[in-house]
């Protein structure tokens, strides 16, 4: 078994992102970010799904052998 988190909460996410919380609130208002899970009152993120949503926005630059001169 690992020390591994399974869920992190809206002030670790952000921590880990280096976004505000209200960002977070913003993107759950708007319908965007990771899934999260509504536990009462608590807001809690998978560590499966920000992985996932991590993977997600990968972006790779275009080669330099493509760009125009």
């Amino acid at each position: 078994m690992t020390d591994r988190p399974a869920h992190l909460n809206q002030v670790q996410l952000a921590r880990r992102w280096h976004l505000s919380p209200r960002t977070l609130e913003r993107w759950r208002w708007l319908g965007q970010g990771p899934a999260f899970l509504k536990l009462g009152g608590r807001i809690v993120y998978r560590l499966d799904d920000i992985e996932a949503f991590e993977r997600a926005q990968l972006r790779t630059p275009p080669s330099t052998a493509e760009v125009p001169a």
